[in-house]
């Protein structure tokens, strides 16, 4: 018996898509809001690219909307991929947005930017 002549193990069993042979395709978007939403919680939570991940994140946040509506149509998978992504750039943008109030907030305060230069000053003197 040859290689060709053999019978191909799981030929005709139906796929994930419901059809036999074909193989589901896992959304493109929802991958993409995946790998947006890590880079964007990354982001924020390094503080200093906080800006960047509010970006990344709401682009991401925009993939996961398109990734779950591209999962449902037959033959595409990725609802699971799409909702995490989803999940974690939203909470991206939160987090981003809070960060984003709370430097306004202390920057508004002339108190606390009074003690944070007195800080400054004093360190300076030390080091001298």
């Amino acid at each position: 018996m040859t290689a060709s002549s053999e019978p191909v193990r799981g030929a005709g069993a139906p796929t994930r898509a419901g059809r036999t042979g074909t193989a589901a395709k896992t959304s493109a978007a929802a991958t993409f809001a995946l790998v947006f939403g890590v880079a964007a919680l990354i982001s924020v939570l390094t503080v200093i690219l906080a800006w960047i991940g509010l970006l990344l994140g709401i682009i991401g946040v925009v993939l996961g909307i398109v990734g779950l509506k591209m999962a449902g149509r037959p033959g595409v998978t990725g609802r699971g991929v799409a909702i995490g992504g989803l999940v974690l750039s939203a909470l991206a943008v939160l987090i981003g947005l809070a960060f984003g109030a709370g430097i306004t907030t202390f920057l508004n305060d002339e108190a606390a930017v009074d003690r944070m230069q007195q800080q400054v000053d004093d360190l300076r003197d030390r080091l001298d």
